[in-house]
């Protein structure tokens, strides 16, 4: 009961209509497709002590949305992996920046694409609450870098880049 309490209260948190931030003015559904390591970000209590993250997305043509699995380590590069299936919808047609992602029905979140790099090679997703952050890369390799281009380009839009955490990933991660 605690669990879905603590989930109810995220759930009143993060879910709104409004829109304050700015998204990015276009995102190509196709080519933002695939996969997406998890390097940095200010999590929800599911992601705690998460390693080795990979979100993947997948557009599901018959059901007209997004199917995301999220995989992880708990609590150790070696840890047991675990999965959480999610689904999503494309609420901005016009820019496709703007979803809402459901972990467990009736649940449904905002989720923005807030900034995106140009080949496709990161990007940052948040909420209007600005609560939580996930900075997302297509490999693992130069993620330093990665993160400190996405905070200064999140920086300059206003939004918070406080209280970051980094995901470890294998070594031989792509």
């Amino acid at each position: 009961m605690k669990i879905m309490t603590c989930f109810f209260l995220i759930c009143c948190s993060s879910c709104t209509t409004t829109t304050s931030l700015k998204t990015v003015d276009k995102v190509e559904l196709q080519k933002f497709m695939g996969n997406w390591y998890v390097l940095a970000g200010r999590f929800t209590f599911l992601e705690k002590n998460v390693h080795n993250g990979l979100e993947k997305y997948t557009w599901n043509e018959k059901e007209n949305r997004i199917d995301i699995d999220f995989t992880y380590n708990q609590g150790s590069l070696t840890g047991n992996q675990k999965s959480l299936p999610q689904k999503g919808w494309i609420e901005n047609k016009e820019t496709n920046a703007h979803w809402k992602v459901s972990p467990l029905w009736p649940f449904k979140f905002d989720y923005l694409v807030i900034e995106l790099a140009a080949d496709y090679s990161w990007t940052a997703i948040g909420v209007p609450s600005q609560n939580y952050l996930w900075i997302m890369a297509r490999s693992t390799k130069n993620s330093e870098a990665v993160i400190n281009e996405a905070v200064k380009r999140l920086q300059d839009k206003g939004y918070r880049t406080d209280s970051l955490v980094t995901v470890d990933h294998n070594p031989d991660s792509p």
